[in-house]
């Protein structure tokens, strides 16, 4: 299922130690004929300065192309070897003795990054104004073969993950992202079976329950659900409507709904052990982000200044008032979302089409489904751009604070963009439009939406359906076809490479002598190769969490709403890690190996959406759903609520006792409908129509919905605080790291403390 192939305590081969075959990073820029040229000039100091640093640098030129090969010298590896060694918040033991390539690319990438010319500007600086046109660290063929065998294939979708192997090759930040998404995976398999239980359990009631019998086989003609062309019309037309809503809106949902918001706690806890294994196997238990920052400054300049903590108000507000004003704009487009469905129900109501005419509401609801799936894609855009331009307003002290901090903005931004549009349907649809006779409308001309009287449960499932349908199935598809089209398609624009001569390709195969080094011509055609794979960045793994939280958002937080999620989610990621997979060994260049141990701050975005999945489940099924009102009516209004009755079903009559009366003799209705509107189907006119509430003849409303409400509001509090302490009873029972995890921690630093006792007394022995 993508989990694991290897025990997370078990021993595995060390990274492979750099050759002298490879190089540690390319740098590709245009070939200028003008040497008096200022892009010229800015391309060699840069080249200089990188000399000057002591990197050797090859330079081969290709037509309109000239690239830089950078290698770093061993001097460079043993400084950032022995201050690991005395960095306190660092593991070290002694297989951190080789500096494997991994560790060089992401060295080097650090120097050439904090490189600049006299100018001040650095590479980031020069790639803008096309000094070098790329950037990229080289693919290591025999590796890079080995991981699509094992793992970057489709034929290995049900197959485990290499995961030591990944982070040797991509670095621990890859690997554990690839160990969070394989744990994801193996565990939506209960709440994906559980699910699809509830989703039978409603299918076996299909036709047999007395509510969708009401409905189906009733005589009850409803008010016009629309001004001028909508007549009256029967219940029974919305029989399948009924049907489709039990299949979600069912006793089974409650208790699958307290289960997904505790699963997503025991999620969490189970993955924090899980993760623990791993990062004690690699030695970065007690890795620090801001120690291993210090010790690549020195690295790169003996005589660094540290960049030194800074706070401003000023800023920290400039901040928080853009963010606030941006989640209004999209709370807006929601509004306008709103305004889009009610006007398109009104238009397909007195189109032309019968059968749209019929379900004008149903087709302006899968309309704004659509409708918000686009909004979606372009504001996805727009939030990247403003979170970038927040995090530059903030002048954060280094990259991880900056990525930590676009990560918070990016997340809350799209959050929005795709939740509002469903807490508007789960909580507002069918609730503020008013009655027959004092209707909400919209610039008092359009009504706002109705509920089913089956209920609204059913609207918050299609929107769902669609949204997560729509982008994960288009998502999976432009993500696999964008790269793998741009790669087809530079191959066909440039010339075709020479195959690697036989004497070079002996050496790559077999372990190279030092100082042993590939023709200038295989050089160039490995660069090339990489050059022509598509590009990628420092937050190409951030998009790819993005999408995967943004699920797990879907996967819990509505999922009463929707009990088939978890079984999407599932089929989507098993998809989903081999195309990663695929398109991060073959289709994309090497992304700079990073160095972790946890995921950083998506863990509190995740615990911070278990504790809404906990409060928007209790929402959905206390106020969206009908379970409440099922339940009043079969223990207060119903035909059992005596107890006496033995031969009725419980639930007779209830369709009808959740349907209020208004009368054509009523001023204010004579006044809301056209007489050419309280035709029946039949052809004769009608006196009064049925509408969904709880009102009396004068439209107050009656003691019966306040006892429902009373009973939604202690549902929903029952339910939480429920909930919430089975979470802590779970999070207090799973502990964070396996026992073995802890000893084996002890152990390894027991030995270390030693291994210092016996070098210090060893030296002082010598030194009498």
């Amino acid at each position: 299922m993508g989990v694991v192939k290897e025990n997370g305590n078990e021993q595995t081969l060390l990274p492979p130690v750099h050759t002298p075959l490879s190089y540690d990073y390319v740098l590709v820029g245009k070939t200028i004929e003008n040497h008096e040229r200022v892009a010229f000039k800015k391309q060699s100091e840069y080249i200089e300065e990188l000399k000057k640093k002591k990197l050797k640098v090859t330079k081969i030129i290709d037509d309109d192309l000239i690239f830089y090969g950078i290698q770093a010298p061993k001097e460079i590896f043993e400084r950032y070897r022995y201050l690991l060694k005395v960095s306190d918040a660092c593991n070290w033991s002694s297989d951190q003795n080789v500096v494997p390539l991994s560790t060089r690319i992401r060295i080097v990438h650090y120097i050439l990054n904090h490189t600049f010319i006299t100018s001040g500007e650095g590479l980031r600086d020069l790639m803008k104004m096309k000094v070098f046109e790329a950037k990229f660290c080289l693919h290591e063929k025999k590796k890079q073969r080995e991981l699509k065998e094992s793992w970057a294939r489709w034929t290995a979708c049900l197959q485990g993950q290499p995961i030591t192997a990944v982070r040797n090759y991509f670095g621990e930040k890859v690997a554990l992202y690839f160990l969070w998404l394989g744990w994801y995976t193996y565990l939506l398999i209960p709440p994906a079976l559980i699910g699809l239980i509830v989703f039978l359990y409603g299918l076996a009631f299909f036709n047999s329950s007395p509510l969708i019998k009401e409905v189906c086989e009733a005589d009850t003609l409803m008010c016009p659900l629309c001004d001028k062309r909508c007549k009256v019309w029967q219940l029974s037309d919305t029989c399948t409507y009924a049907k489709v809503s039990l299949l979600f809106d069912n006793n089974g949902t409650v208790l699958f709904a307290m289960f997904m918001a505790v699963w997503a706690t025991l999620f969490l806890e189970f993955w924090k052990r899980h993760r623990a294994s791993y990062v004690c196997e690699w030695k970065v238990s007690d890795w620090c982000e801001e120690e291993e920052e210090l010790i690549l400054e020195i690295v790169n300049d003996v005589n660094c200044d540290p960049k030194e903590y800074k706070h401003s108000y000023l800023r920290s507000t400039l901040v928080l008032v853009c963010v606030t004003a941006m989640i209004l704009v999209i709370i807006g487009l929601t509004h306008a979302l709103v305004v889009f469905r009610v006007i398109a129900a009104v238009l397909l109501a007195e189109g032309s089409w019968e059968f749209l005419s019929n379900h004008s509401n149903s087709g302006a609801m899968m309309l704004g489904a659509v409708l918000h799936y686009l909004i979606i894609t372009v504001m996805t855009r727009v939030n990247t751009i403003v979170a970038m331009k927040l995090c530059e307003i903030e002048k954060t002290r280094s990259f991880a604070a900056t990525e930590k901090s676009f990560t918070v903005k990016m997340f809350t931004f799209q959050f929005f963009t795709y939740f509002s549009s469903l807490f508007y349907v789960a909580f507002f649809l069918g609730r503020i439009n008013g009655h027959p006779g004092g209707y909400v409308r919209i610039s008092g001309k359009w009504r706002l939406e109705e509920c089913h009287p089956s209920g609204c449960l059913t609207d918050l499932f299609i929107q769902m359906a669609i949204i997560m349908v729509l982008k994960q199935t288009i998502s999976n598809v432009l993500e696999f076809t964008g790269p793998w089209f741009c790669r087809w398609f530079k191959r066909r624009r440039t010339q075709k490479l020479q195959r690697k001569c036989a004497h070079c390709y002996l050496k790559d195969e077999s372990e190279a002598k030092q100082g042993a080094e590939l023709c200038d011509n295989c050089k160039l055609r490995d660069w090339v190769s990489n050059y022509r794979l598509n590009d990628v960045d420092s937050f190409s793994l951030f998009h790819e969490f993005l999408e995967m939280v943004i699920q797990f958002s879907f996967t819990t937080i509505f999922v009463a709403a929707f009990p088939l999620a978890p079984l999407l989610a599932l089929i989507n990621n098993v998809i989903e890690i081999r195309l990663d997979a695929i398109k991060m060994v073959a289709l994309e260049r090497r992304l700079v190996p990073k160095k972790t141990n946890d995921i950083g701050v998506w863990i509190d975005v995740l615990e911070a959406i278990g504790v809404l999945a906990v409060i928007a489940n209790g929402l959905v099924i206390g106020v969206s759903s009908d379970f409440i009102p099922r339940l009043v009516y079969r223990y207060r209004y119903g035909p059992c609520a005596n107890g006496t009755v033995t031969n009725i079903d419980c639930m007779a009559g209830y369709i009808n006792n959740t349907l209020s009366t208004a009368r054509m003799d009523d001023q204010n209705i004579g006044n809301e409908f056209l007489t050419s509107q309280m035709v029946s189907p039949g052809g004769y006119n009608v006196s009064h129509c049925r509408y969904k509430d709880y009102r009396d003849t004068d439209y107050t409303l009656t003691p019966q919905f306040w006892l429902i409400l009373a009973v939604r509001f202690a549902f929903v509090i029952l339910f939480e605080h429920v909930v919430v302490i089975f979470k802590f009873v779970a999070a207090w029972f799973v502990p964070s790291a396996p026992m073995q995890v802890k000893n084996d921690r002890l152990f390894d630093k027991l030995n270390r403390l030693k291994e210092e006792l016996s070098s210090f007394e060893a030296q002082s022995h010598s030194t009498t």
